[in-house]
């Protein structure tokens, strides 16, 4: 059996490009290795508001949180509140959320294949070929198109002969009792000692409880950890904490997600936020142009690199400078040394300034707000906060 679409990968960005696929007419097959999809959870399910429109999903039981802003802390504990005034972000239930997803790709005439890992892929005239393991048996699928969107270290890409993600984090949380300065703001946390170049952050969920967790290059357990039992503020309020989640997280974008028959999207292409590191909202933005170009090309029967980099050219053209901003913000933040973010965030606690991040704050967008910020220059807080930009990029 062939397939005009396969999409090997059953979260967000993997069902909404199934969804896509068979909108444009495909014969789309999505598939997933766990037996359940949704499980296990690797993500906090910290998402924005648009995120979720860009998901195509009404507000459901998934939601357990509404976040309307955030507390920000400095290595020295001084904050400041960033205070949307309306709700932001949305804390989900990822088992819940992606099940959700994959039934709207089945319902648009996907078919969904459980317990199904793919182990890498084989071009051949018009199309491609799976090896796969199914229910412990191996197999084959072929499809004129695969898109892989099978996680931050994909088998698809590299069996595709599209590399690897040029560099991969650790994100690490538990879910503990901790009650929060207030549980429609989430709080995050700057400092080396606890996640250098990185945050930490507690995300109210329900029951009294948060997720707790930070991003890390190495011993993201040691940091976790630290965080737990010395932090001034962490280790007053943080208690019985379970449920331990950890996953890689892409830093920076495939140089090419396009091959003769092969689609890369996701955290597979790197496709997140270089800045608060979440990949829902760009993952299924491009998604959805993912699903469309397959879709047409495979029934036009030219599957070839040149004829898929339309995909490239779309989605590069939809989030590439937002990404490569993010990519610029996030090396400046890993130079500054605790003594920077200090002065950073005392700087940024200005009446004036905390109004504009207000008003122009957006965690999918955030190059509008740094441009933004540069017509304030002749604040004083602002001038002096650019100054210290210069100063660490000089």
């Amino acid at each position: 059996m062939c397939y005009d679409v396969v999409v090997v990968g059953a979260g967000p960005s993997g069902s909404m490009a199934a969804k896509y696929a068979a909108k444009n007419g495909a014969r789309t097959l999505l598939i997933e290795e766990h037996g359940m999809i949704g499980s296990p959870v690797s993500c906090t399910g910290h998402i924005s508001v648009k995120a979720l429109n860009e998901c195509e999903l009404p507000e459901g039981n998934f939601i357990n949180k509404r976040i309307r802003g955030a507390f920000v802390y400095a290595p020295n504990n001084h904050s400041i509140p960033i205070d949307g005034r309306r709700t932001m972000t949305y804390v989900v239930e990822r088992k819940i959320f992606d099940r959700e997803l994959a039934k709207a790709a089945a319902s648009a005439g996907a078919e969904v294949l459980v317990d199904t890992a793919v182990r890498g892929v084989r071009k051949v005239p018009g199309g491609v070929v799976l090896d796969a393991v199914s229910e412990g048996k191996k197999t084959e699928i072929a499809a004129k198109v695969v898109i892989g969107a099978d996680g931050v270290r994909s088998k698809v890409a590299r069996s595709a002969g599209l590399g690897r993600i040029p560099h991969v984090c650790t994100g690490i949380q538990v879910e503990a009792s901790y009650e929060p300065r207030d549980p429609e703001f989430v709080e995050v946390f700057l400092g080396h000692r606890y996640a250098p170049g990185y945050f930490a952050w507690s995300v109210p969920t329900t029951g009294g409880c948060c997720r707790i967790g930070l991003n890390a290059d190495n011993d993201a357990h040691v940091y976790l950890e630290r965080l737990l039992k010395e932090h001034e503020i962490v280790s007053k309020k943080a208690r019985s904490a379970v449920d331990l989640i950890m996953g890689g997280i892409p830093v920076g974008t495939l140089k090419r997600t396009v091959s003769d028959g092969v689609l890369i999207v996701g955290d597979a292409a790197g496709q997140v936020k270089p800045i608060s590191y979440g990949g829902i909202y760009t993952g299924a933005k491009c998604a959805k142009i993912a699903g469309e170009v397959a879709a047409k090309a495979a029934l036009e029967g030219d599957v070839s690199a040149q004829r898929l980099m339309e995909y490239e050219r779309r989605w590069r053209g939809e989030i590439g400078m937002e990404l490569t901003f993010g990519l610029k913000a996030r090396q400046i933040f890993g130079k500054m040394s605790d003594g920077d973010l200090n002065e950073a965030i005392a700087a940024l606690d200005d009446p004036d300034i905390l109004e504009m991040i207000t008003k122009y704050g957006d965690i999918d967008h955030p190059s509008m707000l740094a441009r933004q910020f540069l017509g304030l220059s002749m604040n004083k807080s602002a001038w002096r906060f650019i100054k210290l930009f210069a100063r660490i990029i000089i």
